[in-house]
């Protein structure tokens, strides 16, 4: 069933296969396709939620009942995270262990199939980033691996777990801290993406700690008697001044940001506090931490300078860059040349270049050529870039991201338009091809040890030879479970009344009203009929 990889045996020969393990792949397959509709829900259900990160609460009340429903066991609560969990099914080894982020982007609310900006709810926020998508692709595979696993008495255990508040690295860590991964053999990682693919080795993609620097000063009358106070913001604008200038003389890899998140109250108030938030991402650990070492000499330096106080530096996430295991990205990439790209309609496609018009990319549609295994890059051409915590995990057990295509090509990323595709045909049949990846994969490490045990050999004899994985936050540090809550609680009100009810509509695009696709009208305008 499964080809040799290009120019080497694949871990798959079919020497080396139990002589069931192709049946048993086909089965799966038919089962995730069976199961289309369910996929469906999962992706329509989450995407109407759109939950800022740590306060993913009806997304994730919704898939702990779903999964309860299921046999699975859960436990809540996990790493003193409320909306994060732990769902087991089976026992005895292997420990498979999948994954898959909940949270959204805030201001990226939109009509899904609406291909320009037309927000659900103006200033909410929405699935920019396609979270929504991938508790979809894993359900559906473990659920249809667990069919196989009752029938035939196959040995092992499979867990599901959610990356929380992902967006703001915030929580993987904790999971590590928390053992949670201490008995897993093989970590499966989903991620929406525009094709079907995964990679091993290090990549582009960048660590970092998130930081906020709080400053302390004295409030006075900003005109009656301005000499009296000392501005808390003064300290703010200072640091980030000074750390623009610095940044020319910093490395080329390095990439760091921040928000000013108080200011003040009003301007004939001297600020008595003020804080700024950074990100800080560099390639590896020890330069993660210099960035951060510098930029807590220049918040005390600008409390210096402005008489104020450096009242805290709060870590509010962290993540290591990834490095994912080269066996299971062989064995996983075996499986993805047999399940293929979907076989995308005209509509798809015309939403897709529609989109791709509308941000000022190539129009070229939807991916019709299936991605490549990526392996690693030379250090010298590693440049950074984005960040995420299953960095963490990954040096903690082999790990893989599976990415399925069930959005378009060429999109910024974190925004609105990423949105667009994600409770639309093109998300449902890229969940389905994800999830027939995922479940074959899963069949694999199941019942081949062997596999596991080279997936290992890799972790201890390739990748963490040299490089032991040290946590970026600190022993003292805790999830910042309140974040988001007051943007969350201001829009949640007007986002229920489009809460997707599978009940009534067969699709979330049924229920609000929305031809597919619904492209820009002639006269310029965006519109759609979409009532809740």
């Amino acid at each position: 069933m499964l080809a040799l990889l290009a120019g080497r045996p694949s871990p798959l020969a079919a020497a080396q296969r139990p002589a069931r393990l192709d049946a048993l792949k086909r089965e799966a397959v038919q089962d995730v396709e069976a199961r289309g509709q369910l996929t469906q829900q999962i992706n329509d259900q989450i995407f109407s939620f759109g939950e800022l990160g740590f306060q993913e609460v009806e997304t994730s009340r919704y898939l702990v009942n779903l999964l309860r429903q299921n046999g699975f066991t859960v436990q809540e609560g996990v790493a003193g995270i409320p909306t994060a969990w732990v769902a087991t099914w089976g026992s005895g080894k292997p420990v498979i262990a999948l994954g898959s982020d909940l949270d959204d982007i805030p201001q990226a609310s939109q009509f899904p199939a609406v291909a320009c900006h037309l927000p659900m709810v103006d200033g909410a926020p929405g699935h920019g980033e396609g979270h929504n998508s991938g508790q979809a692709v894993n359900i559906t595979a473990a659920l249809a691996v667990k069919r196989l696993m009752e029938r035939d008495h196959l040995p092992g255990t499979i867990r599901l777990w959610p990356g929380v508040a992902e967006e703001l690295l915030g929580t993987k860590a904790y999971y590590v801290r928390a053992g949670l991964f201490k008995d897993v053999d093989i970590v499966l990682f989903s991620h929406v993406g525009s094709n079907l693919g995964t990679s091993w080795g290090q990549g582009e993609g960048s660590g970092l700690v998130s930081v906020l620097f709080t400053f302390h000063g004295r409030s006075a009358h900003a005109a009656g008697a301005p000499w009296r106070g000392r501005s808390a913001l003064d300290a703010v604008e200072l640091m980030d001044v000074g750390w623009n200038f610095r940044r020319e003389h910093l490395r080329p890899q390095q990439r760091s940001h921040n928000v000013i998140v108080d200011g003040g109250d009003q301007p004939n108030v001297v600020p008595p506090s003020a804080s700024v938030w950074y990100y800080f991402r560099e390639l590896d650990y020890p330069h993660i931490q210099e960035l951060f070492a510098l930029g807590d000499t220049m918040a005390r330096a600008a409390a210096l300078m402005t008489g104020t106080t450096l009242a805290s530096e709060r870590i509010l996430g962290s993540a290591w860059p990834g490095h994912f295991n080269k066996v299971i990205a062989e064995v996983m990439t075996a499986n993805m040349k047999q399940v293929g790209l979907p076989q995308w309609s005209e509509a798809d496609q015309t939403l897709a270049r529609a989109v791709q018009k509308e941000v000022g990319a190539p129009d070229s549609g939807l991916a019709v050529q299936l991605d490549t295994l990526q392996g690693p890059l030379r250090e010298q051409d590693r440049r950074g870039g984005g960040s995420d915590d299953i960095g963490d995990i990954s040096w903690n057990a082999p790990t893989v991201v599976l990415r399925y295509p069930s959005n378009i090509p060429g999109l910024p990323g974190h925004n609105w338009s990423n949105a667009i595709t994600m409770a639309t045909p093109i998300a449902h049949k890229g969940n389905t091809a994800g999830a027939k990846a995922m479940a074959m994969t899963v069949l694999d490490f199941l019942l081949r040890p062997e596999l596991v045990q080279q997936a290992w050999e890799y972790f201890r004899s390739v990748q963490t030879k040299t490089v032991q994985y040290q946590p970026l936050m600190r022993p003292e540090d805790r999830p910042a479970i309140e974040l988001n809550a007051r943007t969350m609680e201001k829009y949640r009100p007007e986002m229920r009344k489009y809460y997707y009810d599978p009940t009534r509509y067969h699709t979330y695009l049924e229920q609000l009203g929305i031809a597919y696709p619904t492209l820009r009208r002639s006269d310029g305008t965006c519109a759609a009929k979409a009532l809740p």
